[in-house]
């Protein structure tokens, strides 16, 4: 009960409880830090105007879980997504609630690949009321008019920390994250929280049992098909296996642990391992951080479209801090 009560007053706080000059920090201290981010392959996009949402681990009564990246549809036109990150401070991790506004603030400089290497946003901008894809970052269909080309600035990077602070990735806001920190936020919306609280209910989905290597790593959309790390369709695959096949005609679920090298949108393939062997027990068992929540984080991003510092991922892949 005590943990259901502090999850409740975690969502409905507009602010942190931990505050330093780079960021602001929402929910209760962990004393283990969030795994790496797991290497995986972006779905194309499904539907003309969402936005790429990129995975995440949360914390929840059970430890640590991922939540899938995912195409969601922004609140409003002009709106872009500044995902959430962990923090390390005063000894343990604290969480930082991802926000949408017309430009992308500070996010812990956690290379999350797709659009965002650890500093400003290349996935994409807005022009004239419609999003315009950067298909060097971000895998859309053969049907998408509205899309370009933008390789300036994008360089391959392995850090897959994700988390800042000490033993972890070193980063600060820079200016424009700074102005962007005093703009006007919205909330992750309905359906992204939506998401979390879906992944929170999937027991392959916990670290402690996946060992960092997620099975569902990607989603189409909330609540739609579901894709491994080497960004092949679960949904699809476990939806044949249900049916009946022809002799000899077998279809098994490929190996999760390569993704797709793909030139235009691949994330690079950094040297695998896990990073939750031989790590200490949490301190305690607590509500997940209210990452879902409205923040303003001291810090700040780029317009859209817009490659910040030139530390930017190549080809949807993680960027170099």
């Amino acid at each position: 009960m005590k943990i259901l009560v502090a999850f409740i007053l975690l969502l409905v706080s507009p602010f942190g409880v931990k505050k330093t000059e780079a960021q602001v920090a929402i929910g209760v201290s962990v004393g283990i830090a969030p795994p790496e981010l797991p290497v995986y392959t972006q779905p194309p996009c499904p539907t003309d105007g969402y936005l790429w949402s990129p995975g995440y681990w949360a914390y929840g009564s059970d430890g640590y879980y991922w939540v899938p990246g995912v195409w969601v549809s922004p609140p409003q036109v002009g709106f872009l997504w500044t995902p959430g990150y962990w923090g390390f401070v005063d000894g343990g991790y604290y969480w930082n609630g991802g926000y949408w506004g017309e430009n992308v603030g500070f996010y812990g400089g956690v290379c999350y690949g797709y659009g965002y290497g650890g500093t400003g946003f290349y996935g994409g901008r807005w022009q004239g009321g419609r999003f315009q894809y950067n298909t060097a970052a971000w895998h859309v269909g053969g049907g998408f008019r509205n899309t370009y080309v933008d390789r300036a600035g994008m360089v391959n990077n392995a850090n897959r920390s994700s988390f800042n602070g000490r033993g972890g990735i070193d980063a600060r806001p820079n200016a424009a994250e700074q102005s962007a920190a005093r703009e006007s936020h919205v909330r992750a919306t309905s359906a992204q929280q939506s998401h979390q609280q879906k992944a929170s209910t999937s027991r392959n989905q916990l670290a402690s049992v996946n060992h960092g290597s997620p099975a569902t790593t990607a989603r189409s959309k909330v609540g739609g098909d579901r894709f491994n790390s080497s960004g092949h369709s679960i949904s699809t695959i476990h939806s044949a296996n249900s049916g009946h096949t022809t002799a000899g005609n077998h279809i098994s679920n490929p190996v999760a642990s390569h993704p797709v090298n793909n030139a235009a949108h691949a994330n690079p393939s950094p040297q695998q391992h896990s990073s939750m062997q031989n790590r200490p027990a949490p301190q305690q068992h607590m509500a997940q951080p209210g990452n879902m929540q409205r923040s303003a984080p001291q810090g700040g991003g780029s317009r859209g479209g817009q490659v910040g510092g030139g530390r930017m991922g190549g080809d949807g892949g993680h960027g170099r801090h």
